[in-house]
This record gives C-alpha cells, structure tokens and sequence, in this order.
C-alpha cells in the first residue's frame, strides 16, 4: 500500500541523524553512500540514500553539492496515538536529548497528553496520546 514518505536532506550528518533515529524508535537501517551509487556530486562516503524501515519509517540522505539541506518552518512530524503512552513518553525524552523541548509531554486541558520538541537535528516533532490509552 503506498503511503507517505518522509525524506530529509541532512546537512552532511545523515548517517549520525539516521542512526540516531533507529537508536528510537527500532527498525532496520539501511545505509548506501555516494561511491556506491556511482556518484560524484558529493563526498564518496556521504550517504546518498538511507532508509529506516520500522514503526517509524524515516529515509535520508547528505545534500549534493549545490543541494538545501532541510529547513522546515510550520511543519511536524506527528507521532499521536502511534503507540502506548510510556512508549511515547520514551521517544520524547530520546528526541529531547541535545535538542529542544518546546512544549513538555504533559496533560493538556483537552484532555489528551501530548508536546513538542525538536530534535538535534532540527526535526520538530509533535507526540501525544488520548486519555486513558
């Protein structure tokens, strides 16, 4: 079934991001660089295609010469009620570490529990639960 995809040109930090990312949330991580593509606008062991496969599916790369690496205003990855509360509470935390809280994991008047925060990698993430989950 096809699905979104989220893809992120990393700044020349895609393996460590990638990395960092299966260290969360699991999954199988599959790493290729720019030599073994045959490609020569970048760095030979520059990832030119990495893929995190799992509960949370993330795929990457390091810019090109000449490419932007991600930049993202107004946008988040949303994690709601992708899995049980302490599951959610952990993935916070780990996300949390050399990054930015915006908003703590916590009750909202709403009812429902949830926060932000941006992670080392200036991915913003939103992650949250329903009550009595």
């Amino acid at each position: 079934m096809a699905a979104l995809q989220i893809y992120v040109t990393f700044p020349g930090t895609a393996r460590e991001a990638l990395g960092f990312y299966a260290d969360i949330f699991g999954g199988e991580l599959s790493l290729h660089t720019f030599e073994e593509f045959g490609r020569s606008d970048g760095p030979p062991h520059a990832i030119a295609h990495g893929m995190l496969d799992g509960v949370v599916t993330l795929a990457g790369s390091d810019a090109a010469v000449g490419e932007d690496s991600v930049s993202l205003e107004g946008f988040r990855l949303s994690l709601l009620g992708t899995a049980d509360p302490e599951t959610l509470h952990e993935w916070f935390d780990k996300l949390a570490i050399g990054g930015r809280v915006v908003d703590s994991l916590a009750p909202k008047p709403w009812g429902a529990s949830d926060g932000q925060v941006i992670d080392r990698y200036g991915l913003p993430w939103l992650i949250g639960y329903e009550s009595g989950r």
